[in-house]
């Protein structure tokens, strides 16, 4: 039994006040580099160093499950709020939550990247060197499988029981359709580092990497086309909760946003640069980011408002509203006369519901067709922006 213990968090209140991502220091500064909840409440979250967390009231406290014996792990998964593997130098077990944990021999002196499981026996695990792993006794015991590659592989993603996919180095991806017996290369279209992969369903999965790359297959992996991403960084985990709707995060605390199944991203406002590398989310609202110095974040309103909306909004203050909240009709309000504005109304996704130009201090506008939510009005000047928030209840 090792010694656990609490690790009070610290709320990092001033960097975070407009984020919509709440940071906390985790009592470590060994970067965090996977995060996996398999519950609302309860979650793990690996690292460098040993780093082993755990927290079962959703993020408030993590107690720490290191023991110096332990080295570096890449990625964390779960079959159940209590059994949990880490993988990285080697590969570990708890089936108590954590109070204890086994060292597995894996037959591979490659380091391991990422684990998956379809089910509590069977699972797989990739890495160095094309090394590509599997189980079928819970963990008790991997079998190495013929990857086909010497490519470096960093993600592993299974749609079902037996068809798999491997992302890795070089543009590599890999599938299987028979458990992992045999690996079919697919064309990925580039050569870039591909460090995460993930499916929404048995034809439509995305795949994330180096310089901003985003890949999104709608055939089974079978052609791959590159999405926008917006950004050259690099990007390091790709998350969909729902069809629709996915996160990725990546370096300079990049995070992303589609609700439109990939066909554009947001740059959401993280609150830090730090660089980030893994996300995971329980529902299309409640997700968690990972990254550099032990942080950890944490959204409730599905990863908060565009960046650029923050922005204008931490330097606005001369824009009033009311009543807010509001059911049927707001009044706008601002202390500079404008000769010709446009006033604009923006969802938290950014989209543009209503527009109109006014050349008076004070606007009433009707706002009974709106759905009930959190709303932004930009007005804009030849001199200006101005930005202000209200709630349609």
């Amino acid at each position: 039994m090792k010694k656990m213990f609490v690790l009070f968090c610290f709320l990092l209140v001033s960097a975070f006040a407009y984020s919509q991502w709440t940071g906390l220091f985790a009592g470590t500064s060994d970067g965090i580099l996977s995060v996996y909840f398999p519950s609302r409440t309860t979650g793990y979250a690996v690292g460098y160093n040993g780093t082993i967390l755990k927290t079962t009231d959703g993020f408030k406290t993590w107690t720490n499950l290191s023991d110096q014996k332990y080295q570096t792990s890449f990625s964390v998964f779960c079959t159940d709020t209590n059994t949990v593997f880490a993988v990285g130098g080697g590969i570990l077990k708890t089936s108590d939550g954590g109070t204890t944990w086994d060292t597995i021999a894996r037959g591979s002196g490659n380091y391991l990247h990422s684990v998956c499981f379809t089910g509590a026996n069977t699972g797989y695990a990739a890495g160095e060197a094309g090394t590509i792993l599997k189980t079928i006794n819970g963990g008790a015991a991997w079998a190495s499988l013929p990857s086909g590659t010497s490519a470096t592989l960093w993600s592993v993603f299974f749609t079902d029981a037996d068809t798999g996919f491997v992302a890795g180095s070089f543009g590599t991806i890999l599938k299987t359709t028979n458990g992992g017996l045999s690996w079919a290369v697919l064309s990925s279209g580039t050569i870039n580092t591909l460090l995460s992969v993930h499916f929404t369903d048995a034809s439509t999965g995305y795949v994330t990497g180096s310089a901003g790359t985003i890949l999104k297959t709608t055939d089974g992996g079978n052609t791959w086309a590159a999405l926008p991403s917006g950004t050259t960084n690099v990007l390091m985990s790709v998350c969909f909760p729902v069809a629709d709707t996915g996160f990725v995060v990546g370096y300079n605390g990049t995070i992303l946003k589609t609700n439109n199944s990939g066909t554009s991203w947001m740059n959401l406002s993280s609150g830090t640069t730090k660089y980030l590398y893994s996300v995971f989310f329980t529902d299309v609202k409640t997700g968690y980011a990972v990254g550099d110095s032990g942080i950890i974040l944490k959204t409730t309103n599905g990863g908060g408002y565009p960046s650029g909306i923050i922005d204008q909004l931490t330097a606005s203050n001369n824009l009033v509203i009311y009543p807010n909240p509001s059911s049927t009709r707001i009044t706008v309000e601002t202390s500079v006369v404008p000769s010709q504005s446009q006033l604009s109304i923006m969802n938290v996704d950014g989209q543009q519901l209503i527009s109109q130009l006014i050349n008076q201090s004070k606007t009433q506008i009707d706002i009974d067709n709106l759905p009930l939510g959190v709303y932004f009005i930009r007005l804009t000047s030849d001199k200006k922006v101005t930005v202000g928030k209200f709630i349609k209840q």
